[in-house]
This record gives structure tokens, sequence and C-alpha cells, in this order.
């Protein structure tokens, strides 16, 4: 009888981990539907069986949702867990929301800094088009696109960091603070000169990460984030005015 008998790694096992590795690199979000069982099992390159095992696997586990007639999605458990709770917090204790903002600025910049040291060719161009999109946007009078740009943009400084937990956490922050992200966007739009600041502050971001500049590329993400808290600031109080004179 072998004392030290060898591990033989099931090929369902090595397939989940594959769909897990996948779905913490952020290559597999939130809401992604996997390709058909019979694509997908000539992609990886194993049996239909093992496939279907392994998906199993990672449903138990809560993160693939498995839905008869209508396909296999990721499901958002990484990301709920931390902004469910979060979330109604936030709606009841506004002094969280500097907290937030703080909390913010460290992550991106962070972020920013890994992105310019880390950032493959394919990450870059990844980036470049996300910033062409981003800057178009600018010159248009959809705040909604702005939004989704913006928030795009800054998701992809994230996943080039090439840290797992940088790009779910700021997936999550995201989500989070997405009524922060339109409020500040509405209010910026309507001064012309502080968009254009705006629009500056993104660019020097992309351009200190294309140069591979990590000092640069943080600095730029906490004056853009520091910027955003000034903004929010005025305009809650500007708020404030307009309901104190209505009150009137």
């Amino acid at each position: 009888m072998l004392k030290n008998r060898p591990t033989v790694t099931r090929i369902s096992d090595a397939v989940a981990v594959e769909l897990e590795k996948r779905i913490l690199e952020g290559s597999l979000k939130s809401g992604d539907r996997l390709p058909s069982e019979r694509e997908f099992a000539v992609e990886l390159g194993v049996s239909r069986p093992s496939l279907r095992e392994a998906i199993q696997k990672l449903v138990s586990k809560g993160l693939l949702d498995s839905r008869h007639g209508g396909g296999t999605f990721v499901t958002n458990r990484l990301d709920a867990q931390f902004v469910d709770p979060w979330h109604e917090l936030l709606s009841g204790h506004p002094m969280l929301h500097n907290d937030l903002l703080e909390f913010r600025q460290m992550l991106e910049g962070q972020a920013a800094y890994f992105a310019a040291e880390r950032a493959t060719d394919i990450d870059i161009q990844r980036l470049d088009g996300l910033y062409a999109a981003l800057d178009s946007v600018y010159v248009s009078d959809d705040v909604s696109a702005c939004i989704d740009a913006d928030v795009a943009f800054h998701q992809a400084i994230a996943d080039a960091a090439h840290n797992v937990l940088i790009g779910h956490m700021t997936a999550s922050l995201m989500k989070l603070i997405h009524g922060h992200v339109a409020n500040n966007l509405a209010h910026l739009h309507e001064r012309p000169l502080r968009w254009d600041q705006l629009r500056s502050q993104h660019h020097a971001i992309w351009q200190a990460i294309r140069n591979h500049d990590p000092e640069a590329a943080a600095r730029a993400a906490g004056s853009h984030i520091e910027f955003v808290r000034e903004n929010l600031t005025d305009a809650n109080r500007e708020i404030e005015r307009r309901l104190s004179a209505s009150r009137r």
C-alpha cells in the first residue's frame, strides 16, 4: 500500500478553479452569461459532463446561477454582501458620505499607482478606448452617458491594477456611490469651467498610467477625488440653500 499516494485532480475540480479565477479577476463579471455548454466545453478542452459538474460546484458556492432553459450567469454575491448593508446605512447616516469619499480617494489613488506600474499593452488599449469614449461624451448633454463612461473608465483602471481585491472593491464602491456620481456630474455639467477641470483631471490620470508613472498617476487620482469631494459639498450646500429659501 502506498503511504504517499499521489493526489489526482478531478477534471471538474480543475475547471471549477479556472471559472473561479475568471470571476475573481473580472473577466467574468456579475450578470455575465456563460457561453453555451457545448461552446464552453470546447473552449476549455473538457467534456460536457466535467463542465456541468464544475458549474454545479460554483452554483453551490453561490458564484453562479443556473436558470432552467435560460443559461448560467455569474451572480453578484461578491459585491452584494458588501454593497447591500452599506447602501442602507449611507441613506440613514449622512456623516458616512465623507468617510466614503476618503475611502474612495485611498482606493483609487492606489489603483492608479498599481495600474501605472503593472498595466499590460492590452490594459492600455482597453483604457485608451474607454478614455476616448469618456472624453467624447464631455461635449454632449447626455449626463447619463457621462456617468456610464466615467464608471467604466475608473473600473478599467482598477482592473489594470491587477489586484483582485482592488478590482472587486472598486466595482462594489461604484455601485454604492452611483447616486453620488450622478449628482456630482449633474452639478458640474451646469458649470462649464469646472466641467473642463473634470475633463482635464481624467486626461491627467490616463496620461500618467500610459506613461507608466505611478507617482503621477496616484497624485492625479487623489486630486480628482478631492475635487469631487469639494464639489459634492458645494452641491449639498446649494440644495440646502434652495430648500431654506422655499420654506420662507
